[in-house]
């Protein structure tokens, strides 16, 4: 019988970076530690973590924090603490750095946290696929980031950004001491048909979900309510069925699905395929071989049906194909 002791797991720690457009940034850890002790230290950004497995103790406040499996963990910008495993042996864990303005985007005030590990099993859930999603797409299973042609793609950008500020309201007011900001904006009819104008204007290099904000004197998630309540979604989904919209009138003309997405302003084929089909219903080659003039009748006839359910262009960009 072989009892030679295994060697411990080595402790492993991958930091990416995402990019949220107008220089702003969210840096992601992803970590795995059986031995590795953190000395005191602080973050200048808040600290949003989850536990995924094992147990971690952290002296945070004067006193110590004992986290599980499926735990949240808010850690305030300038508070001193540490990190170790617990008695069970290592711990695995996803943190995201948010900045206080990005973090405080939707609340009235800097939100303050009494309690430092949350009981959010939903919460624990979206926090964990966000922070998957970023850093996949920014580098973690990516080593060549030049070769993810969705990378500096803006509409990803603008997508992530919206996500983010919403996941941390909705952080700060279920769990902090601070009340949400004001979701009724008003003139919100008026401001969305700003907002939809600057992106169609702009379909092939859009703002940031910052910029709009900025232009218009509110806040992201301002901007975001008055925006989703009246389209029923937000900016980032808009403007990518209005870029649909465009690459149907192009597919139409006989245009290939190559040459189409490049000028509205996706990042690929396979990129405007995929949001072709969630809006159409079917792909961007099926729809243009059933369209055209010469196409066969059975072809026409089976997407009449996905072109009477997509949704409506808006007003004034329905016919205007800029490249």
């Amino acid at each position: 019988m072989n009892h030679t002791k295994q060697p411990p797991t080595p402790d492993r720690a991958t930091w990416t970076r995402a990019p949220l457009g107008n220089n702003t940034t969210l840096d992601l850890l992803t970590a795995r530690f059986d031995r590795h002790h953190y000395a005191p230290h602080y973050h200048e950004e808040f600290t949003v973590g989850v536990c995924i497995g094992g147990t971690e103790i952290i002296d945070y406040r004067g006193g110590r924090l004992d986290i599980g499996p499926g735990a949240v963990v808010v850690l305030a910008p300038g508070e001193t603490h540490t990190g170790r495993p617990g008695s069970g042996g290592g711990y695995a864990y996803r943190a995201m750095y948010p900045s206080t303005h990005l973090f405080a985007d939707g609340t009235r005030t800097l939100p303050h946290f009494r309690e430092a590990v949350l009981d959010d099993p939903q919460l624990a859930a979206a926090l964990r696929a966000a922070h998957t999603s970023l850093s996949t797409s920014t580098g973690e299973q990516h080593p060549a980031p030049e070769a993810d042609p969705l990378a500096g793609d803006p509409l990803t950008a603008l997508a992530a950004e919206t996500h983010l500020t919403e996941l941390f309201t909705t952080l700060a007011g279920r769990h902090s001491t601070t009340r949400p900001a004001q979701t009724l904006v008003p003139g919100a009819a008026a401001l969305t048909r700003t907002v939809r104008d600057r992106l169609a204007d702009n379909v092939l290099s859009p703002p940031t979900l910052t910029e709009l904000a900025t232009e218009l004197g509110l806040s992201r998630y301002q901007l975001l309510r008055a925006f989703r309540t009246t389209t029923g979604m937000p900016p980032y989904a808009w403007l990518a069925q209005h870029r649909v919209t465009r690459a149907r009138g192009l597919l139409e003309s006989g245009l290939r699905p190559a040459a189409v997405a490049g000028l509205v302003g996706f990042a690929d084929q396979a990129h405007l395929t995929r949001w072709f089909r969630r809006v159409v219903g079917v792909t961007p080659a099926a729809y243009r071989n059933s369209v055209r003039a010469d196409a066969p009748s059975t072809y026409r006839n089976n997407t009449a049906a996905y072109r009477s359910n997509a949704p409506a262009p808006h007003p004034s960009r329905a016919t205007t194909f800029k490249t």
